[in-house]
């Protein structure tokens, strides 16, 4: 079975062209010419479940069309989408960011969804996955530290009861590097599919490992690798495994 997590930066891409006429203007600019090269490296890895963050549901930025919907069509998977941020946040009367979310994408039988929120932070969306042999978790961390340290905490709550393994993936945004997640690893005994450490943000010359997908012992990983793709500012992650 194959996993692919990727930050996909709502199709804007990168490169000096995303700087003009100022910086960060691509993520007001019209997305679906790069989105689509997305897609196109999506179908050419051919994964059984996606973990997306950074997907545009709906803003003037995608021209209305939800990207999750449009890769689960193009890919003959069911999209579970929603907003990064709470109902109660603010950030849900602006236009274009009320339409910021994270999605999973699969072509296995779902038995059940749930959307959780963490207490700290803006980017508070928690998506989880119940599938036959094991559960997915999706976040985006805080690039504040002293949240994401909070966030961590939630993310362990929500996954310490479950009964069966679980993959935790996300965009966890550890700019102080790997020991940030070492009490969390500790708490839950996962482990990182990314044994070797190899980075992947930013994509056009790789220097942290931001992106992670954690596993249950239980879960066998059979394969890993970053594919040099500068489609977005982070790289993807692919991981192919067997539930034990």
């Amino acid at each position: 079975m194959r996993f692919l997590l990727y930050n996909i930066r709502y199709g804007a891409g990168i490169g000096r062209k995303f700087h003009l006429p100022v910086p960060y203007s691509g993520y007001l600019k019209h997305t679906n010419g790069n989105f689509q090269n997305i897609v196109n490296f999506i179908k050419s890895v051919n994964p059984d479940i996606m973990g997306l963050v950074e997907v545009d549901i709906g803003s003037f930025r995608s021209e209305k069309s939800n990207q999750a919907q449009d890769i689960g069509r193009q890919m003959n998977h069911h999209p579970i989408y929603q907003s990064k941020y709470s109902a109660a946040s603010i950030v849900q009367k602006v236009p274009v960011l009320n339409k910021q979310g994270n999605a999973i994408l699969t072509n296995q039988q779902i038995k059940s969804q749930k959307f959780h929120y963490f207490q700290e932070g803006i980017k508070r969306l928690v998506i989880e996955l119940e599938l036959e042999e094991f559960s997915v978790f999706l976040a985006h961390l805080s690039i504040k530290f002293r949240h994401r340290h909070y966030q961590l905490q939630d993310l362990h709550a929500m996954i310490k009861s479950q009964k069966k393994p679980v993959i935790v993936a996300g965009d966890f945004n550890v700019f102080r590097g790997d020991r940030e997640l070492q009490l969390f690893l500790s708490a839950t005994g996962l482990k990182n599919a990314n044994t070797n450490g190899d980075p992947s943000h930013p994509s056009r010359s790789p220097r942290r490992q931001l992106d992670y997908i954690f596993h249950s012992p239980q879960i066998r990983i059979t394969g890993f690798q970053i594919p040099q793709v500068k489609l977005s500012d982070h790289a993807p992650l692919i991981c192919d495994f067997e539930p034990v």
